[in-house]
């Protein structure tokens, strides 16, 4: 193999084509990511492999419909997504996009200082709490179980959801996108044997969401105040603050340079090992 033939001035300006389209697409997914324009993605997916199944089989009629769908479309998803298109160009004019990590970070601060005033005071007070927080794997399911909020994450929100006594005590907060999305919602409990047996529901329920999901969640206990938080069925019992607060930042933070040169190394190295170890 040459290697004169590989690192040419072509490879390097389709490696570079191959960043660039990447970079546009992935933020262009993050502009759109949480807006009702992914709601819709399906179902412009399904008009184009209509599309395209109609065109191979000769399907005139109906290729023909999909054509005025899809010409007349693209002036509706132009006025439909308006605001999302005023936004993503804002975005890009303040340069937001390459602050994104920045802003996700100061995100992740103001909720961990929140879930810290709720659980100084309730663990103080020996009032018993379970604060569940979505990481990666979706929780709908567990979601549509409780009470729909949609609320700001505030240490006082928190504070009153959990005061003994009120309709939202019993079951989770569970935490979605820095949002409380639901409180009082269900669990699934642990049937695991190594769970300590002066532990109560509380504790099985976190246990149990570990063990389905990569979700994080926080336990205070009311009978002693202990915090305690499960993750990756794991169970980590008396936690102090500064414990806690380093765990929080550990698994909230996001490392925007660091993250960023996994993916380019990543894109890099299967960029070689298709267009030339296969060339061997």
């Amino acid at each position: 193999m040459n290697w004169s033939d590989i690192f040419t001035l072509h490879n390097l300006t389709s490696l570079i084509d191959i960043l660039a389209v990447w970079f546009l697409i992935y933020n262009l997914l993050l502009i759109v990511r949480d807006t009702k324009a992914v709601q819709l993605l399906r179902g412009i997916v399904l008009i184009l492999a209509v599309k395209i199944i109609s065109a191979y089989t000769g399907l005139s009629t109906l290729s023909w419909i999909m054509d005025q769908v899809i010409n007349w479309g693209v002036i509706g998803l132009i006025v439909i997504f308006q605001p999302e298109i005023r936004r993503g160009l804002e975005h890009l004019g303040r340069g937001s996009i390459f602050v994104k990590g920045r802003k996700e970070n100061e995100a992740a601060q103001k909720m961990i200082t929140a879930l810290d005033r709720a659980i100084q005071y309730m663990s103080k007070r020996r009032i018993g709490a379970l604060i569940t927080l979505q990481m990666n794997t979706g929780l709908e399911e567990y979601i549509e179980t409780g009470i729909a909020l949609d609320a700001d994450v505030s240490g006082e929100l928190l504070i009153n959801i959990f005061i003994p006594n009120t309709p939202l005590h019993d079951g989770a907060v569970i935490i979605k996108n820095n949002r409380v999305a639901a409180a009082a919602a269900y669990l699934p409990l642990s049937q695991s044997n190594l769970i300590p047996k002066e532990l109560g529901t509380r504790h099985r329920a976190a246990v149990g969401i570990s063990e389905l999901t990569d979700a994080m969640t926080v336990v205070i206990s009311e009978e002693t105040g202990e915090v305690s938080i499960t993750q990756n069925n794991e169970l980590l019992r008396g936690m102090t603050r500064d414990d806690y607060l380093k765990y929080f930042k550990d698994q909230l933070f996001t490392d925007e340079d660091e993250q960023t040169h996994k993916i380019l190394i990543n894109t890099v190295s299967g960029f070689i090992d298709k267009h030339f170890k296969g060339g061997r």
